[in-house]
Parts: C-alpha cells; structure tokens; sequence
C-alpha cells in the first residue's frame, strides 16, 4: 500500500489534532527555542528572496519547503530514529499503537501534504505553535475556504494564464513585483512574533516564558498568494493534566478561534 493510500485510510491522524511535547528541562526548552528561531530566520530568508526582482516566486517557495524538510525530518529522527517511514506507515498499518507511531504518522503526512502546498490550488496551510508552562502544542492543518482580507497578498506572474499584450504582461509583471515587495515588508515586521513567542530560556524568567504562541496561514487562489504571520494566545485552561509523555491531541479552544476569526468558509480537509 503506498503511503497515500495508507494517509488516507487513517486521516484522522490529521483531522483537526495537534501534537503535544513535554518540556522536561532547560535543555528541552532550548531546543524548542533554537527550532523555532530557525523558522523566524527562515521567514526573515523568505522576505529577502521575495524583494529580490531577480528570484522567482517559485525559488522562494523551493527555498522555503527545503528548510521545513528538514525541520520535519529533524522531528522525525527525533520521535522515531532513521527507520521513521516504517515506524509511520506500520502505525497507519494498525501493525503498532504507540504516541511514537502516531508522531512519525502526524510528522510525515504533514510533510508530504506540504510538498503539495505549492501545486494544489485554493488550499490553505494552517500552522498554529503554542508554548505553556511545561510543553507545547504543533496543530498543521490543511483547510479549504478563504484568509481574511487583513492578509497580505501578492501575485506571480508566471501562474497567471491570462491572454495578455506585450505591454500589458509587462505592467502585470511590475504589479506582480511591487505586490511580492508589499509581502518582504510585512513578513519582516511580522516574523519577530516567533521569537518573542519562544525566547531563549537562558536570557529570560520562567514566568516570561510560560505562555506564548504564533500563527502561520499561506494559501494560493490562481496566481495570488495570501499569507497571515501574527501572535496568538494560549488558554491557560487546555490542560488538566502535566505533559507526561510526547502525544496526539486534539486541537485546542486557540486553533477553533483561529479557523473562526481569521478564515472564511473554512472547511477542514485534513
């Protein structure tokens, strides 16, 4: 059975769960702090390509799922050593029923889901990472329906198939690059909301770094990419018990207020 197949078949892996990691110690939590300046520095890289005339918007998104390949393969190697693919689909498989196998699942189809994310239309990519006192939360969803209007938009001129003149694809490509100029600027102002959210355990108090979080929402309808970077709050109440173990969990009040407040018609495809 090949891992399509095996995806869909236990989709509910995805389906509107997160996963919860313990934070143990300070070690711990530096990781998760130096993960997640990875991906502030990756935003900021992604800004730079993007007001960059001489990049195509499509190198920009090449650039970007390479640096979540392997942010995903870092995780993956982590929960379930090198053999990560068959301990994924031997979950899917029903061959074993452990947090380790339902990681690796979660883990995996998100990546393969995301190397779609450029090439399938009207689907929005939906990340939410959140910080409590003694774990944190990662919910990847993959939505159907529309960003906010408060997004930042932008345009490719290489996906547009309208029948334009010569003069006309020229003004349409200029229009294109102020637009991609418009997206560097807010994601600049933007990605300090992921350090913020996750400061260095060593520079900062326990009680500064109790609660924190982001969202990250991309979506594509044609030739135009809509993108939403911002903070977003934990509930203090999700929890009732202590992170014992690494786990699947269902999605918390924070990410149903998300796909409420800042999405239209969002229907959840996986």
């Amino acid at each position: 059975m090949e891992w399509h197949e095996r995806s869909e078949a236990g989709a509910d892996t995805l389906r509107r769960q997160a996963v919860r990691i313990p934070l143990p110690d300070r070690e711990a939590e530096r990781d998760l702090h130096e993960n997640m300046a990875r991906i502030a520095d990756a935003g900021e890289r992604k800004a730079q390509l993007l007001d960059d005339p001489d990049v195509p918007l499509t190198e920009v998104y090449e650039d970007e799922l390479d640096e979540m390949r392997q942010s995903f393969e870092y995780r993956l190697q982590q929960v379930a050593g090198e053999e990560y693919y068959d301990v994924a689909t031997a979950y899917l498989d029903g061959e074993r029923d452990d947090w380790i196998g339902a990681l690796a699942a979660y883990y995996l189809e998100c990546y393969y889901r995301l190397q779609e994310r450029y090439t399938v239309d009207e689907q929005i990519f939906f990340l939410l990472i959140l910080r409590y006192p003694d774990c944190f939360t990662v919910n990847l969803s993959f939505l159907g329906g529309e960003i906010s209007r408060d997004a930042v938009r932008y345009e490719s001129s290489a996906l547009a198939d309208a029948d334009l003149t010569e003069r006309g694809q020229e003004q349409y490509y200029a229009d294109s690059q102020y637009s991609q100029h418009e997206a560097a600027e807010y994601l600049r102002e933007s990605v300090g909301c992921i350090r913020e959210a996750f400061p260095d355990p060593d520079a900062t108090s326990a009680e500064r770094r109790q609660y924190g979080g982001f969202i990250h929402l991309t979506g594509r309808q044609g030739p135009t990419f809509a993108e939403r970077l911002d903070s977003w709050a934990p509930d203090p109440d999700r929890f009732d018990e202590p992170a014992a173990t690494p786990d699947i969990v269902p999605e918390g009040p924070e990410a149903r207020r998300a796909k409420r407040t800042l999405l239209t018609d969002a229907e959840v495809l996986i």
